[in-house]
C-alpha cells in the first residue's frame, strides 16, 4: 500500500476544497464513453470523471486522481463498486474525513 500520496475522501460539494490534490469519491454513473464517466456523487451533484474507465462499467464506480476542478477529477484509478451501493453512509464517511475527524484519515 502506497501512503506516500494519501487520496482525500471527497463527495461532490467537497471536491472544490481539494483542488489540485488527490482524491477518492464514488460516483453514481449518468453517462460514460472511452474518455470519461458523467456521474452523480453520493451528495447529488454532477461530477465528471476524466480518463478510460474499466469494461464493463458497473452503476456505481470509485475514482481515484487528482481534483481538476470544483466538479472535474482526472483519473488514475477505476473500481466497479457494483450495481447497488448505500451512497448516504459513503457521504457521511466523506464529511466526517474533511471534518471532525480529519486527523484520522490524512
Amino acid at each position: 500500500m502506497d501512503i506516500s500520496s494519501p487520496a482525500a475522501f471527497v463527495n461532490g460539494g467537497l471536491l472544490r476544497m481539494h483542488v489540485g490534490r488527490k482524491v477518492r469519491t464514488v460516483l453514481q454513473v449518468i453517462r460514460s464513453d472511452i474518455a470519461s464517466v458523467m456521474g452523480k456523487s453520493t451528495d447529488g451533484f454532477q461530477v465528471v470523471a476524466k480518463g478510460s474507465p474499466p469494461v464493463p462499467l458497473t452503476s456505481y464506480v470509485e475514482v481515484i486522481g487528482v481534483a481538476e476542478n470544483e466538479n472535474t477529477i482526472r483519473a488514475e484509478l477505476w473500481t466497479n463498486f457494483g450495481d447497488t451501493f448505500d451512497g448516504s453512509n459513503y457521504d457521511q464517511l466523506c464529511r466526517l474525513a474533511n471534518g471532525e475527524f480529519k486527523h484520522l484519515f490524512l
